[in-house]
Protein backbone atom coordinates (compact mmCIF):
# COMPACT_ATOMS: atom_id res chain seq x y z
CA UNK A 1 0.00 0.00 0.00
CA UNK A 2 2.54 2.37 1.37
CA UNK A 3 4.86 1.83 -1.99
CA UNK A 4 1.80 2.13 -4.55
CA UNK A 5 1.07 5.79 -2.69
CA UNK A 6 4.92 6.79 -3.43
CA UNK A 7 4.92 4.96 -7.00
CA UNK A 8 2.22 7.41 -8.04
CA UNK A 9 3.79 10.33 -6.33
CA UNK A 10 7.02 9.80 -8.01
CA UNK A 11 5.40 9.38 -11.17
CA UNK A 12 3.86 12.81 -10.98
CA UNK A 13 5.54 15.23 -13.42
CA UNK A 14 5.85 18.67 -12.03
CA UNK A 15 4.01 21.56 -13.78
CA UNK A 16 5.77 23.27 -16.67
CA UNK A 17 6.09 27.43 -15.31
CA UNK A 18 5.19 29.47 -17.77
CA UNK A 19 7.46 32.22 -18.27
CA UNK A 20 7.21 35.64 -16.79
CA UNK A 21 6.11 37.65 -19.76
CA UNK A 22 7.27 41.84 -19.06
CA UNK A 23 9.09 44.40 -20.77
CA UNK A 24 10.27 47.70 -19.66
CA UNK A 25 8.81 51.26 -20.60
CA UNK A 26 11.43 53.76 -21.13
CA UNK A 27 10.44 57.89 -20.58
CA UNK A 28 12.40 60.50 -22.08
CA UNK A 29 11.50 63.51 -19.86
CA UNK A 30 12.14 67.30 -21.26
CA UNK A 31 10.97 70.80 -20.75
CA UNK A 32 11.21 70.60 -16.73
CA UNK A 33 11.76 74.22 -15.65
CA UNK A 34 13.94 73.25 -12.75
CA UNK A 35 15.85 70.33 -11.17
CA UNK A 36 13.59 71.27 -7.58
CA UNK A 37 11.70 68.20 -6.11
CA UNK A 38 10.59 65.31 -7.54
CA UNK A 39 8.75 63.89 -10.69
CA UNK A 40 6.15 61.51 -9.41
CA UNK A 41 5.19 58.24 -12.14
CA UNK A 42 2.23 57.11 -12.10
CA UNK A 43 1.35 54.00 -14.81
CA UNK A 44 -2.10 52.94 -14.79
CA UNK A 45 -4.03 50.31 -16.63
CA UNK A 46 -7.55 52.31 -15.75
CA UNK A 47 -9.19 54.77 -17.39
CA UNK A 48 -11.43 55.83 -14.21
CA UNK A 49 -7.92 56.31 -12.31
CA UNK A 50 -6.40 57.92 -14.78
CA UNK A 51 -4.38 60.57 -14.57
CA UNK A 52 -4.95 61.03 -11.12
CA UNK A 53 -4.14 57.30 -9.82
CA UNK A 54 -3.68 58.07 -6.26
CA UNK A 55 -6.91 55.76 -5.46
CA UNK A 56 -5.54 52.79 -8.33
CA UNK A 57 -4.24 50.23 -6.11
CA UNK A 58 -2.63 48.24 -9.55
CA UNK A 59 -1.06 51.47 -10.65
CA UNK A 60 2.71 51.41 -10.66
CA UNK A 61 4.21 54.86 -8.79
CA UNK A 62 7.61 56.12 -8.71
CA UNK A 63 9.04 59.14 -7.22
CA UNK A 64 12.17 60.33 -8.96
CA UNK A 65 14.14 62.99 -8.12
CA UNK A 66 13.84 65.87 -10.35
CA UNK A 67 17.79 66.31 -10.72
CA UNK A 68 17.71 62.35 -12.65
CA UNK A 69 14.34 62.40 -13.92
CA UNK A 70 15.53 62.90 -17.65
CA UNK A 71 15.13 58.96 -18.19
CA UNK A 72 13.26 57.31 -15.95
CA UNK A 73 12.35 53.26 -16.70
CA UNK A 74 10.00 51.34 -15.65
CA UNK A 75 10.51 47.65 -15.33
CA UNK A 76 8.51 44.57 -15.67
CA UNK A 77 5.37 45.46 -17.08
CA UNK A 78 3.27 42.80 -18.33
CA UNK A 79 1.74 43.32 -22.08
CA UNK A 80 -1.51 45.51 -21.65
CA UNK A 81 -2.66 48.87 -22.36
CA UNK A 82 -1.59 51.57 -20.33
CA UNK A 83 -1.27 55.62 -19.64
CA UNK A 84 1.60 57.16 -18.13
CA UNK A 85 0.40 60.88 -16.26
CA UNK A 86 3.44 62.76 -14.69
CA UNK A 87 3.77 65.54 -12.12
CA UNK A 88 6.82 67.63 -11.54
CA UNK A 89 6.30 68.26 -7.67
CA UNK A 90 8.80 71.05 -7.62
CA UNK A 91 8.19 71.67 -3.64
CA UNK A 92 8.55 67.83 -3.04
CA UNK A 93 5.01 67.79 -1.06
CA UNK A 94 3.83 64.66 -2.84
CA UNK A 95 1.16 66.07 -4.91
CA UNK A 96 -0.02 68.73 -7.45
CA UNK A 97 -0.35 72.07 -5.93
CA UNK A 98 -3.17 73.98 -7.62
CA UNK A 99 -4.17 77.53 -7.18
CA UNK A 100 -7.21 78.56 -8.22
CA UNK A 101 -8.18 75.12 -10.00
CA UNK A 102 -4.96 75.37 -12.21
CA UNK A 103 -2.16 73.47 -12.10
CA UNK A 104 0.95 75.26 -9.91
CA UNK A 105 3.55 72.62 -11.37
CA UNK A 106 4.48 70.92 -14.19
CA UNK A 107 2.51 68.01 -15.86
CA UNK A 108 3.09 65.37 -18.44
CA UNK A 109 1.19 62.40 -20.21
CA UNK A 110 2.19 59.66 -22.46
CA UNK A 111 1.54 60.45 -25.98
CA UNK A 112 1.68 64.17 -25.31
CA UNK A 113 -2.08 64.58 -25.95
CA UNK A 114 -3.29 68.29 -26.43
CA UNK A 115 -4.56 69.84 -23.42
CA UNK A 116 -7.82 71.79 -22.98
CA UNK A 117 -9.70 72.37 -20.19
CA UNK A 118 -9.01 69.33 -17.70
CA UNK A 119 -6.98 66.64 -17.79
CA UNK A 120 -7.14 64.46 -21.12
CA UNK A 121 -9.19 61.68 -20.93
CA UNK A 122 -7.48 58.01 -20.76
CA UNK A 123 -7.91 57.17 -24.41
CA UNK A 124 -5.78 60.38 -25.47
CA UNK A 125 -2.62 59.02 -23.85
CA UNK A 126 -2.79 55.38 -24.08
CA UNK A 127 -0.36 52.76 -25.36
CA UNK A 128 -0.11 49.36 -26.46
CA UNK A 129 2.46 47.51 -24.07
CA UNK A 130 4.01 44.31 -25.31
CA UNK A 131 6.67 42.15 -24.97
CA UNK A 132 9.59 43.91 -26.39
CA UNK A 133 11.01 47.03 -24.65
CA UNK A 134 8.80 50.21 -24.88
CA UNK A 135 10.75 54.33 -25.94
CA UNK A 136 8.42 56.87 -25.23
CA UNK A 137 9.10 60.97 -24.78
CA UNK A 138 7.14 63.14 -22.34
CA UNK A 139 7.06 66.97 -22.73
CA UNK A 140 6.14 68.53 -18.95
CA UNK A 141 3.99 71.53 -19.40
CA UNK A 142 3.56 74.16 -16.97
CA UNK A 143 0.59 76.79 -16.76
CA UNK A 144 1.80 79.09 -13.83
Amino acid sequence: MLLAGASASASEAPAAVAPVISASIDLAITGLRSEKGNVLVCLSANPEYFPDCTKDKNARKLKVSATQADNIQIAGVKPGTYAVALVHDENANGKMDLRLFLPREGFGFSRNPKIGMGPPKFKSAQFTVGTADAHYAVRMKYIL
